[in-house]
């Protein structure tokens, strides 16, 4: 049966250790493979993606190349840059992967407008990582130059950290609503979408972030998708996470994962965020499931319902 499907894919996916155009081109003609296999089984397909890695390290080559004549570009346009070159690589490679299938279908970018309060806590406490990983030396000597905030992230070492306001609207939804009804596989919302505040009757672009998972959420509920697909770096969701009675979640419902974020089962600012916006887009949807799981589990998901799913 035909769904509509949202699939939110992680930034840290396209960009690796090599942060080169030619390596994350490759990286994304890997993941194509991976998505056209929604397209084969006959669904609907909206992607999403995150951006922190590429993001992050754009500021900083904007900020290296800034002069007074030629001045670095803001966070929200850097957000917009980013949105076009993942989006254009992406393209691409699911544009080749579906002629390599013969299966005849129409692929879109679309730049998307994130809507966020300007009241909104997120800009008093920065949070959202973005950029590269550096050491305690590096991560000073940057401090130094920027003045940005820069936390230790999972132990990998430090990144800069940048406000990241909660989605309030989406001000494109209407156009990918269109695009997929009319059968067009439709990449929006890429790096959580371009951050914009409604000031003096318009919308202006402001210095934020938004998380992925969220905007992916957002975008998946205005569109009344069937399911949100969030993948990241395992095939389920864990609870006691690398310790010896870890248990991996199959099937799970909204009430029972709300009981495991009392209990502090997943990590704020990696698996926490992935099972909050699970749970908002069921909240808003019923009828709908959240999927949390790996790009290389896509086929056994579709085949054996296998991953954390997540339902009323």
């Amino acid at each position: 049966m035909k769904k509509r499907i949202v699939v939110a894919l992680g930034g840290n996916a396209i960009l690796t250790t090599d942060a080169s155009a030619n390596a994350q081109k490759e990286a994304l003609i890997h993941t194509a493979q991976y998505l056209v296999d929604f397209i084969e089984a006959g669904h609907e397909l909206i992607i999403s993606h995150g951006n922190g890695p590429q993001v992050g390290n754009l500021l900083l080559q904007q900020q290296k190349g800034a002069t007074e004549k030629n001045p670095a570009m803001p966070l929200d346009t850097a957000v917009a840059m980013t949105q076009g070159s993942i989006g254009y690589w992406l393209e691409n490679a699911l544009v080749n992967e579906l002629k390599k299938r013969n299966i005849s279908k129409k692929t879109v970018t679309l730049l998307t407008q994130v809507v966020v309060s300007e009241t909104d806590p997120a800009f008093q406490l920065p949070s959202k990582p973005v950029g590269p990983f550096l050491s305690k030396e590096e991560m000073n000597s940057e401090k130094k130059q920027t003045k940005a905030t820069y936390v230790e992230d999972a132990g990998r070492g430090f990144r800069k950290v940048v406000p990241s306001p909660k989605p309030i609207d989406i001000v494109e939804y209407p156009v990918i609503k269109q695009l997929v009804e009319h059968g067009i596989i439709t990449i929006a919302g890429g790096g959580g979408g371009i951050p914009v505040v409604m000031k003096d009757g318009g919308y202006q672009g402001i210095e934020a972030v938004v998380d992925k998972d969220f905007a992916s959420e957002k975008i998946a509920a205005l569109v009344h998708a069937d399911m949100l697909v969030i993948l990241t770096g395992v095939d389920y969701v864990s609870i006691n996470f690398n310790q010896p009675n870890q248990l991996d979640l199959n099937k799970v419902t909204v009430a029972e994962m709300e009981r495991y974020i009392q209990q502090n089962q997943f990590a704020p600012g990696s698996m926490l965020p992935k099972v909050q916006a699970a749970i908002a887009f069921i909240k808003e949807n019923t009828n709908g499931k959240a999927v949390i799981t790996s790009l290389e589990n896509i086929k056994k998901l579709l085949e054996e319902d296998t991953g954390t799913i997540i339902t009323a």
